[in-house]
Formats: structure tokens, sequence, C-alpha cells
């Protein structure tokens, strides 16, 4: 599998693993449900929420890297 980016799509993440919901709850997305995540990047989302992007994909990365 390739590595999440800052370009990927929210919904595809969760596609690949539910599990990883927790992580972007952690960083304080919880709107995971809405419809922008199914078309939205990680890094539109975070602009959005103010969220540091890089460190949101640097600990998605490391859960599926923990795989």
């Amino acid at each position: 599998m390739g590595k999440i980016t800052k370009d990927t799509i929210i919904m595809d993440v969760l596609m690949m693993d539910r599990a990883t919901a927790p992580i972007f709850i952690k960083h304080g997305m919880h709107c995971l449900g809405c419809p922008s995540s199914s078309g939205e990047s990680i890094e539109d989302a975070c602009a959005v929420h103010g969220i540091d992007a890089d460190k949101l994909v640097a600990d998605l990365n490391a859960f599926f890297d923990a795989q």
C-alpha cells in the first residue's frame, strides 16, 4: 500500500481501515461522517479545521506501517 499524503481523500483512508477514525478524532477532525469527507483531501479538511496536516498524515502512516 502507498503512503497517505495530504492529497489523500479522507474517505479513502477510512475505507482502507475504519480503525483510522480515532486518529482523525484525536487530531480534532470530528466530522468524519459529513458529506465533505467523501471528496475532501486531508490537507483541505485540516485547513478548514485548523489542524496540522503533517502531524495527522504522520500518525496515519505510522498506523499503517505498524500493521
